[in-house]
């Protein structure tokens, strides 16, 4: 798959590439079906058209059917979800998001997951002072 370093999902879009990342692979009405509050199936077949041509998606015919499959990695995917996320929620702040989520969770942090945690935060710190 494609390395997209700057992958600007819609909200919708999101929705497909988690089915299509949870499925691996799924027709028009099986994306349709997982899809909450579903347009219709030619609109459905529409937007996985729009991320063919956007390079998120391909297909391939399988018997009298598409079959649509992500053409990105699914943590490219994953990074442009948190993006606009903590764009939408944590006024573009990834401290403030970082921060609710060590809040929520009831079980500390691993010593790797500390150590992989202050690696970044130390390296952000010292990209914003130069």
């Amino acid at each position: 798959m494609p390395n997209v370093t700057s992958i600007d999902l819609t909200r919708r879009e999101s929705q497909i590439m988690d089915i299509l990342y949870r499925r691996r692979r799924a027709t028009v009405e099986e994306v349709r079906a997982d899809l909450p509050d579903a347009p219709g199936p030619s609109s459905v077949r529409k937007l996985l058209e729009i991320m063919i041509e956007r390079g998120l998606l391909a297909r391939e015919y399988d018997g009298p059917r598409f079959v649509y499959f992500p053409a990105v990695r699914q943590e490219d995917a994953s990074k442009s979800a948190l993006r606009r996320l903590v764009r939408t929620f944590f006024d573009d702040s990834p401290g403030a998001a970082a921060a609710a989520l060590l809040d929520m969770t009831r079980t500390p942090l691993s010593a790797d997951e500390y150590r992989r945690l202050r690696t970044l935060l130390d390296r952000a710190r010292s990209e914003g002072e130069e």
